[in-house]
């Protein structure tokens, strides 16, 4: 696994410095997430840093993640600690068509049966015109104890109005988890969820903003395009989010606030309340 993600990486610098970067950034942000009526978590941070790096048809995108979770002892012994590793590899087919390819481990996780995890994911996107455009991904994640697969659509319209561009998105998620029984971890867990979300984004000279919800139940499952993995025994079934951004120069900055209601499913534990305020720094070159 580990080699797959130096190999991009590898690729992705050495034609990086053949001939000129369009679009392509360096990331970072910080998060700050807090756990209301959880009977295991109080609250924590998160910082990641990544690059998207564009070439050609092709792009390279690789994040890795680091989370620190202040938890209730007892029940539990430890603080949660994560690490994460996520990449993406694109290419255009041409103008029509496109290909993704995901991949994502869970370096550590202290506390969870989830440690050492991996997802792969393969897609492919359809864009009959500048307005529309859809993708279809399918992910399977593997755990010791259980496994999930998932299968995403999401299907994008732009337009604008007069200086101001709009881009509406919804998103469709099945997720089938194997083996549930065979575990404390998931047995209170569904075989399978359907969950569905709406975004929407506006851009104006240098600013941007957007909203976004999710409805419908859901566990272990795959977001933000395969850069976020909820591996812990959480059924969410409320997910609101609101952000602003900024572009300066060659930097971006962006803040966003997202909410979300769950249950803790190994002890069927509900109306958790978990607030996370993201701050992000994109740096184009």
């Amino acid at each position: 696994m580990r080699e797959i993600f130096l190999i991009m990486i590898t690729i992705g610098v050495l034609q990086a410095t053949e001939t000129e970067i369009v679009h392509s950034s360096a990331s970072l942000y910080l998060e700050h997430k807090n756990f209301s009526n959880s009977v295991q978590k109080k609250d924590g941070v998160v910082a990641g840093v990544g690059a998207d790096v564009h070439y050609r048809d092709s792009a390279y995108k690789v994040n890795y993640e680091y989370g620190k979770t202040a938890t209730k002892q007892p029940p539990l012994e430890d603080d949660l600690t994560t690490q994460k590793l996520f990449a993406r590899y694109g290419y255009m087919l041409n103008k029509t068509l496109a290909f993704n390819l995901n991949a994502i481990k869970i370096l550590r996780d202290n506390i969870a049966i989830t440690d050492g995890g991996v997802a792969y994911g393969a897609g492919i996107s359809f864009s009959p015109s500048k307005v529309l455009s859809s993708n279809f991904t399918q992910f399977y994640t593997i755990y010791d104890d259980f496994d999930v697969a998932q299968s995403e659509l999401k299907l994008v319209y732009k337009s604008k109005y007069r200086e101001i561009g709009f881009k509406l998105s919804s998103i469709t998620k099945y997720i089938a988890i194997s083996d549930k029984h065979a575990n404390s971890f998931t047995k209170n867990a569904q075989s399978s969820y359907v969950t569905s979300g709406v975004k929407v984004h506006a851009h104006y000279s240098s600013w941007h903003a957007g909203l976004g919800a999710y409805f419908g139940k859901r566990a272990f499952a795959i977001m933000n395009e395969g850069f976020k993995i909820q591996h812990h025994a959480m059924e969410f079934d409320r997910t609101y989010a609101i952000g602003i951004g900024k572009n300066i120069g060659s930097f971006v900055l962006r803040a966003q606030y997202i909410y979300q209601r769950a249950e803790e499913l190994p002890v069927l534990n509900s109306d958790v309340r978990v607030s996370n305020l993201r701050l992000i720094t994109n740096y184009k070159f």
